[in-house]
């Protein structure tokens, strides 16, 4: 099994590697001045040298990558445009908890959900309550959280009006405001891995050893859960890592629609005041993530399946 982790690593490192130069060279062939940008109505010659050779912008691409790639091996990851002076380290610092607790809040409602649903619809397939399911968790996947979002605005503006509690649409810092970013991160990835698991269960259960084990008289709670999901899970735990990069990337559309200070706030922020060494990391921190999440998922995929040991 040794050899398989060690090409999991190495082609995963690849990724990384390839991400921080596509990084790298959109920030460089970005249209317009960060350092004008960051003089604003001033127009110093020197002051525009000195900030050209501190942000080290007046070096050829090539160098400028290396010691991009240099920094990041070092946990460096450059200095802000537009907060001069100030690492994007310590920018990202802030809101890099929140990103996490909001996604990994989101990740866990969708397991807690969605699986149980999945097996529920399984188990009384064809019926009434797997074709609500079915439909419930279809539109969940199907709906864009930027048309979710107004959704639950109107209805939350509807409780305001008539006098009932209602939650907070924008801002951060008490409970309430969790509850509609983790309702909208969590939907599409409930009824994707709803729809997964019904699928699974169905194929585990037609299977010739299922009938067998309710031969031999086990009770049909250890069927399901010992024999059926044990196996089901394979697949369920394959998409847990794209299932993060979903929460990742939605992230991005929630934090600012909600106005949360997550690295998804700060990253749309960094496009407009084109602050690229904020983007840059952003992008390599949360690609990072994302590749560790996959390789944990390999990992698992490994021990869920043996077979996969031998080849």
């Amino acid at each position: 099994m040794t050899p398989i982790i060690l090409r999991r690593v190495l082609s995963l490192a690849f990724v990384l590697f390839s991400i921080t130069l596509l990084t790298f060279i959109i920030g460089y062939l970005a249209p317009g001045d960060p350092i004008l940008v960051m003089m604003g109505s001033r127009r110093d010659p020197v002051l525009y040298e000195r900030l050209l050779h501190q942000y080290g912008l007046d070096l050829p691409w090539w160098q400028q990558y290396l010691h991009y790639i240099g920094g990041l091996l070092h946990g460096d990851l450059g200095l802000s445009y537009k907060f001069q002076g100030r690492p994007v380290l310590d920018l990202l610092r802030r809101g890099l908890p929140i990103s996490m607790s909001l996604g990994g809040v989101a990740l866990l409602l969708s397991l807690v959900i969605g699986i149980p649903a999945g097996v529920l619809a399984a188990l009384r397939q064809n019926s009434w309550l797997d074709r609500g399911l079915l439909a419930l968790m279809l539109a969940l996947y199907a709906i864009p959280s930027f048309v979710l979002i107004p959704i639950l605005r109107i209805a939350d503006a509807w409780l305001y009006r008539a006098g009932l509690p209602y939650l907070p649409v924008a801002g951060w810092g008490t409970p309430a405001h969790w509850v509609l970013p983790v309702i909208v991160l969590a939907a599409s990835t409930t009824g994707y891995l709803a729809r997964l698991t019904r699928a699974a269960m169905l194929e585990v259960l037609r299977q010739d050893y299922m009938r067998t084990a309710a031969a031999k008289g086990l009770f049909p709670r250890q069927i399901i859960w010992r024999h059926a999901f044990r196996n089901a899970l394979l697949p369920i735990v394959t998409v847990l890592g794209p299932s993060l990069a979903f929460l990742v990337t939605g992230a991005f559309v929630v934090e600012n629609l909600f106005a949360v200070p997550g690295i998804g706030f700060l990253a749309i922020q960094a496009i407009g005041q084109r602050d690229y060494p904020v983007l840059q990391g952003t992008t390599v921190l949360l690609a990072s993530a994302v590749v560790f999440m996959n390789l944990v998922t390999d990992l698992a995929y490994l021990f869920l399946d043996p077979r996969i040991r031998m080849t």
